[in-house]
């Protein structure tokens, strides 16, 4: 393939003849016309090990992005039943200093008739 069989613009184009497998001498051509291409191209020239350590940290840093994503996630959920909870525990004790009965009071927030007997004032 010679230089002028190769797009001058075009990113999809440019990277499709990448993939197609034009010869090493057409690279620097793609090179100048496709910067995001010389990452790949770095990749594919380098020796056996040398990619096996690049393919290695990849796996590595998508595995951290997937732990750091799992924890907040269960954070969040952690976070919003705490939340939930408080919120039910400060509308019975509402409910409660209102003169409301137990039963009501459970039903409405959510939360136990022992744990409502609790949230009563000590007399």
């Amino acid at each position: 393939m010679d230089d002028q069989a190769i797009p001058l613009e075009g990113g999809l184009i440019n990277g499709l003849l990448f993939l197609k497998g034009t010869d090493k001498s057409s690279w620097e051509v793609l090179k100048m016309n496709e910067p995001t291409l010389k990452k790949a191209m770095e990749f594919l020239s380098q020796d056996r090990e040398a990619r096996r350590l690049y393919e290695e940290r990849q796996k590595y840093l998508h595995d951290e992005a997937s732990m750091i994503e799992w924890a907040t996630e269960k954070g969040m959920s952690e976070g919003l039943v705490k939340g939930e909870r408080k919120k039910a525990i400060e509308i019975a004790k509402n409910m409660l200093s209102l003169g409301l009965d137990v039963g009501i009071v459970a039903k409405a927030s959510g939360l136990s008739e022992a744990e409502i007997e609790s949230l009563r004032p000590i007399q």
